[in-house]
């Protein structure tokens, strides 16, 4: 399991991340589908080569291709949108009516249901900083019927996979250097 792999190249200073990984991974707030969403999607916003594989490797094994397909999906747009949305939000009211402007196709017709789709992309968002994103997509899934116990569940993901990345980035970055 991919996820065990992660959790033994955490070096000692991580022992926290590596216990919320583990129990993250048998999250009873969230369907499977909706868990391995919410990792894989994370993991792609770390922009880790490492945790993305890892994880990738554990998720394709629960998810449908097109769940798969759909959490890379919420991750690249998120990445996209939350770059924009910030902007407008940094440039003040002058900007508040100004329209994005970008493809967004794939958040209206994502091949999952929108509830997963939209609690994958709320994943992201957090760990990209998007205040504005975050929020819109937290309306999205509860109006859909997720519980506030299950947005925070993805938020825990998320932060603990951005956590994993961190640590993984930094144990291979000084690999190779005496200390």
């Amino acid at each position: 399991m991919s996820i065990e792999n992660l959790k033994s190249a955490l070096p000692e200073y991580a022992k926290d991340v590596k216990l919320n990984l583990g129990s993250l991974a048998r999250s009873t707030e969230l369907n499977e589908q909706q868990l391995w969403g919410t990792f894989l999607a994370a993991a792609a916003a770390t922009r880790s080569a490492t945790v993305l594989r890892e994880i990738a490797e554990d998720a394709a094994d629960v998810l449908s291709e097109e769940a798969y397909n759909a959490a890379l999906g919420a991750a690249t747009i998120m990445g996209m949108n939350n770059v924009a949305y910030r902007a407008k939000s940094f440039l003040g009211d002058d900007f508040a009516q100004v329209r994005v402007g970008l493809r967004m196709n794939i958040i209206g017709s994502p091949g999952v249901e929108k509830a997963d789709f939209e609690l994958w992309s709320l994943a992201v968002s957090t760990i990209n900083g998007c205040h504005d994103c975050t929020a819109a997509h937290d309306a999205v899934v509860r109006k859909e019927g997720l519980t506030k116990e299950q947005v925070w569940e993805a938020v825990k993901i998320a932060a603990t996979v951005a956590g994993v990345a961190q640590a993984i980035v930094a144990a291979e970055t000084l690999a190779n250097v005496a200390v």
